[in-house]
């Protein structure tokens, strides 16, 4: 089983090979939270503090589903936080997802890797739960 300190090195390390210039400008949390069928990750900035929560589904913390996943969940996060959406940062985009904008941040961030195995293994995993036939 994984557990938020495997998180927490997972983001680590994504953060110093593809992000290093985004600049860390508030406090960021990352943890599994409860499993979820559609929703594999989450951010949320907390008004209070101004801190950064990053919420991984609780389904991957079982080393059956495959690290690149996870990997991808946390950069499609990373994504985010970059591009202003749930922190400090300037947003950049009306919108967190239109126009294919974390793709081609992550191809241009070299995960291109990552978005092809996801866009595969998601597809699998819609029929393994009956979202496509």
């Amino acid at each position: 089983m994984r557990d938020n300190a495997y998180l927490q090195s997972r983001l680590d390390h994504l953060w110093q090979s593809y992000f290093p210039d985004v600049p860390q400008v508030n406090k960021i949390f990352i943890k599994f939270g409860r499993p979820a069928k559609y929703r594999f990750g989450s951010i949320r900035l907390n008004y209070q503090d101004n801190s950064t929560h990053i919420l991984i589904n609780g389904m991957f913390n079982d080393s059956k589903y495959p690290k690149e996943i996870i990997d991808h969940t946390i950069a499609h996060e990373l994504v985010h936080y970059a591009q202003g959406f749930s922190s400090p940062h300037p947003r950049l985009h009306a919108y967190p997802h239109r126009g294919g904008v974390i793709d081609k941040e992550l191809n241009g961030r070299g995960l291109k890797h990552l978005v092809f195995i996801y866009n595969i293994w998601v597809e699998q995993y819609k029929r393994s739960v009956g979202i496509i036939d």
